[in-house]
């Protein structure tokens, strides 16, 4: 399954540049956006989680046929253990 995502990056005078990622984000109002594939032809949307999130939003976008896409909400759940590793401070001698 390829992972690879091909962007184009246009700046105000029009000029755009390729670049190829697995994964990006758009920092927008503070949060970043998250943008993946999610395997089958699907890309991801998702925010990241941050402290005291109950739950957080992914978007599925599906390819239905020729120009036509499905968009579906997901609310997942956040995980609570993994907001409590983020507690540890780290040092030079934590080894992480």
């Amino acid at each position: 399954m390829n992972t690879d995502l091909q962007l184009l990056l246009e700046n105000d005078d029009g000029e755009q540049t390729s670049a190829s990622c697995t994964r990006f984000a758009v920092i927008w109002q503070g949060k970043e956006i998250w943008v993946q594939t999610a395997g089958n032809g699907q890309l991801l949307i998702g925010v990241d989680v941050e402290e005291g999130d109950t739950e957080y939003a992914n978007l599925l976008l599906r390819p239905l046929a020729t120009n036509l896409v499905s968009l579906q909400l997901e609310m997942e759940p956040a995980d609570p253990a993994d907001l409590l590793e983020d507690e540890h401070v780290h040092t030079d001698e934590c080894n992480h």
